[in-house]
């Protein structure tokens, strides 16, 4: 299977983790940034790590960007060289592009632009962290569409320990999927009806959103 290889533009935290996330998954990674300490922090990190300046569609140009099959534009505070990095690299064919916004308004510009992705990483760590406050038995969740939601719910409703995933009727009761039970260190991917549930087994479950969120509650009753 040949490589995915991605650029990077703009290496602040936000980008630098996808850069260090990509390349130990396997993938070919060019970083881009002006700033020549960041560069230099990621030389022995990404595939490639170059000093310039993203704005210049000549440079662009000459580092083969529309060759890529994915390019991800990190850049940080300055928002005018997001929407202009993002403008010229859909006009310089880049099949697919996820952007970083700030804000609800750059977030349109952007997709105005042709970003294929916007993604507000500070916005949704607080949604997600906010979450997780207020359910402290909702380990995690990854909201695969606005209706379909999966998490990691821990078990502590003593109704429920001790009873099999048959003997509860977990999907018609709790209109949920279970795909995997947690129990301390190890993990069981696509437990048997016959399992029994212990007292902070965690179970990494799909379904509706609202479903999710109706089982995380009673966990928390």
């Amino acid at each position: 299977m040949t490589k995915q290889n991605y650029a990077i533009i703009g290496l602040g935290r936000f980008g630098g983790s996808i850069c260090q996330t990509l390349i130990a998954g396997g993938a070919e990674v060019l970083v881009i940034d002006k700033d020549e300490a960041r560069v230099n922090d990621y030389k022995e990190i990404a595939t490639q790590a170059v000093i310039a300046d993203a704005q210049d569609e000549h440079t662009l140009k000459a580092l083969g960007i529309r060759n890529f099959d994915h390019v991800v534009i990190a850049i940080g505070e300055d928002i005018q060289a997001s929407i202009l990095v993002t403008l010229m690299v859909k006009e310089l064919g880049v099949k697919y592009v996820t952007a970083k916004a700030q804000n609800e308004y750059h977030a349109r510009v952007l997709t105005k632009l042709g970003a294929d992705k916007v993604v507000h990483p500070e916005r949704d760590m607080g949604i997600r962290i906010g979450r997780n406050l207020l359910s402290k038995n909702m380990l995690d969740y990854l909201d695969l569409s606005p209706e379909i939601k999966v998490a990691e719910i821990k078990i502590t409703q003593k109704t429920l320990i001790g009873k099999s995933l048959s003997e509860l009727n977990f999907r018609k009761n709790f209109a949920l999927n279970v795909i995997a039970v947690r129990r301390k260190e190890e993990v069981e991917i696509s437990p048997a009806p016959s399992e029994a549930l212990k007292l902070n087994d965690s179970l990494l479950v799909v379904g509706y959103k609202k479903d999710v969120e109706r089982f995380s509650q009673l966990m928390d009753r």
